[in-house]
Order: C-alpha cells, then structure tokens, then sequence
C-alpha cells in the first residue's frame, strides 16, 4: 500500500532533517526503506548497529541514513544536530522512532530550524480511497483494525494474536525505555479500563480509585501512553483554553481493534477518531496549519461527538452514529455559537445510503464519503 507521506517526504529531505514518528508497527521503517535504493539504516537497538551511530561511521555515499529508535541515545537531538550542523543533508538524514520525537526537550536540543516532523497514523479511509474497496476497506478498519500487518492479513484470528504480542512488546520493552515504570499490570489494567469507556469521559479520580493509586500517578501513566502512540485525547472545547484543559477528556485508540467488538458504537466513534486525528496531524505536518480536535458538552447533557478546528476557527462538527440516519438536533443546536464562522454539521453513519441534507443544515453521510469533507 502507499503511504500519504512518500512524496513529501522525499521531497523535504533534500533540504531538513526528518523525524518521522508513529505506533510500533505502523510502517515507519517499510515506508523509509522504500524512499530511496540506496540507504544505510542503524537501528539503535541493535548492538553493532550502535557502535557505528557512536563512531559516526555510514556510508556516507547512501542517498538517504535511516537512524530507527535513536530517541532512545542520550542526547540524540544534540548529537543529530551536530551531525547536520558539520555535514548538511548530504546524505540525507530520517530518524524513526515509536516514542514522539517532538517531546522531552530535557534530552537535547529543540532542533529548531532543522528538522521537519511527520506523524505516520495506521490505514484509514481517506489514504486507502484510490487504492482498494472503500467499503471493504472499512469492513476492515473496523474488524482488524489500520495497522498494515493484521489488516492485509485481514483474518481476526490473526488480529488477535497480533494485537496482544504487539501491546506486550511495547509495555515490556518500549515503555521501559521512555520511563522506568514497574507497575506494568497496573498499566495493563489502566488499558483495559480504557477500552471500556472509550466515547466517554474519564474521572482521573474514578481510574484512581479502580487502580488503587492516586490520581497524579494515573495522569503520569497516561502520560506514557500517549507518547507509546496507544491512546490520545480528545478534550472539551470551551472559549477558555485553560478551562477546557481542566475539563474530563476523552481517550481513543490508535489501534481501532482494542475496542470491544460487541461494542459497535464505541468502535465506530473510535474509528472516526482516528480519522480525523490523523486528518489533524497531516494539515500540521504538510501545510502548518494550527489544528485541534475537541468534543462539545453542556452541563445539561447536550453533547457533539467531535469538533474540528483548524487555525482556531470551527471546521466541522461531527457526531457519529453507527446506525442512525436521522440528524441529531445537537448539530443544529451548538452551530448557534460559531455566529461569525459556522462550521459544517456532519452526522457520519457506519451503514451504506444515499448522503443527504437536513432542513437543519446537517450533512447525513456514510462514513466512506467523509473523505470529500477531508479535502
């Protein structure tokens, strides 16, 4: 399959550094072997492969140096700078890694100036349209999961073994590395809460009390598995940044599947999350766009799944309805405070129909036409 990212990638290269981050497994490495023939890759976590990033010693005749998991060096920034400072671009320098590299600016350098970040997500709807079914691909997306490995095998047999070998590697070696951690069942644990209550808010003091631990530990694992790319938030969006921050958030996965297959909804909402957080990432890494992805909430209870914001102005409103194809009155209802810059109201639905328009405004559309809303 071909990667969103290939072509701007191989074009930036040529004049910055690039970090190109993402989940284990997500094709980091398959999709930077593919940029160019001749390349040099070091893994860090490979001992003589480390030995030659400490010497400095490539083939400096490679079109392209991969450096895979060198966040996990001390100083790495610094050193990579260092690097670039002296010899440029030439060859080219890409640094993967499965912990986000644009975090703990304790380690080094901010790199300022040099670098250009791209976040590489799993397969979603919007990637794949040209390139397969967009209802099988669906089918899949919420059956497997977008991780390439499980969904070109496309087997849920597989998935799950898969997908339990995959969390152990990264909670048991990946996690480790970021942060001596030796609560791991309690992190497992913290896991699975999650996937019960994905769609909800959730009380740090509620996960505190289920774990047996303070609400200050549990932010702190959170935290971790953020920066694993197992999880990421989506908060309540109010005028008042700080208020908003201070809200419940919300938490979703990267890897659709670890929802409960019984719960469609949830695994829908889910997917739909991960669609537009990925949409979100690809505006900030190509055109520099400020984007956020909250959720709207009353205290009376009137609710909107998600919105989208682009340069602080109010994109799309979306609410995700597996099988309800009548608009939600929400839509329509908190369009009222975006006066001067109404967003689109969409209400995405996980089964095939004909797209239609509400009186009230709210576009009704299956899931596979979102992308033409994306664009």
């Amino acid at each position: 399959m071909e990667r969103w990212a290939f072509d701007r990638i191989k074009q930036d290269l040529d004049q910055k550094i690039i970090l190109l981050s993402g989940p284990r497994q997500v094709g980091k490495t398959t999709l930077s072997r593919s940029l160019f023939s001749r390349y040099s890759y070091l893994n860090y976590d490979v001992p003589e492969h480390r030995v030659a990033v400490q010497k400095k010693d490539w083939n400096r005749l490679s079109d392209l140096v991969i450096f895979d998991e060198l966040h996990k060096m001390k100083n790495w920034k610094s050193w990579i700078k260092g690097i670039y400072d002296v010899e440029g671009v030439l060859p080219r320098l890409l640094i993967t890694g499965s912990a986000k590299l644009d975090v703990a600016r304790k380690m080094g350098d901010s790199l300022a100036g040099r670098h250009f970040l791209y976040r590489l997500h799993p397969f979603c709807l919007k990637e794949l349209a040209s390139q397969m079914d967009e209802g099988e691909c669906f089918r899949r997306l919420m059956t497997v999961g977008g991780f390439p490995e499980p969904f070109l095998a496309n087997d849920i047999t597989y998935y799950n073994r898969w997908r339990r070998s995959h969390l152990d590697i990264i909670l048991r070696q990946d996690l480790l590395d970021v942060e001596n951690v030796k609560q791991i069942q309690n992190i497992e644990t913290l896991i699975e809460l999650l996937r019960m209550r994905v769609g909800s808010t959730v009380s740090y003091a509620a996960l505190a009390r289920d774990l047996e631990c303070d609400a200050t530990t549990v932010k702190r694992w959170l935290t971790l598995l953020e920066n694993l790319f197992i999880i990421f938030t989506v908060t309540p969006w109010s005028k008042n940044i700080a208020r908003s921050l201070l809200k419940e958030p919300k938490y979703y996965f990267y890897d659709n599947g670890q929802i409960p297959i019984e719960n469609t909804g949830a695994r829908f909402e889910n997917l739909l999350a991960c669609m537009l957080y990925k949409e979100m990432h690809r505006l900030e890494d190509v055109e520099g766009k400020r984007t956020a992805l909250h959720y709207l909430r009353t205290k009376e209870g009137k609710e909107v799944d998600f919105c989208f914001m682009v340069d602080g102005i109010p994109r799309l409103l979306v609410e995700a309805k597996y099988g309800d194809t009548n608009p939600s009155p929400q839509l329509k209802w908190f369009a009222q405070f975006f006066q001067k810059n109404t967003p689109q109201l969409l209400q995405v639905v996980g089964t095939e129909f004909e797209s239609y328009l509400s009186r009230e405004g709210v576009h009704v559309i299956p899931i596979t036409k979102l992308v033409a809303y994306l664009s």
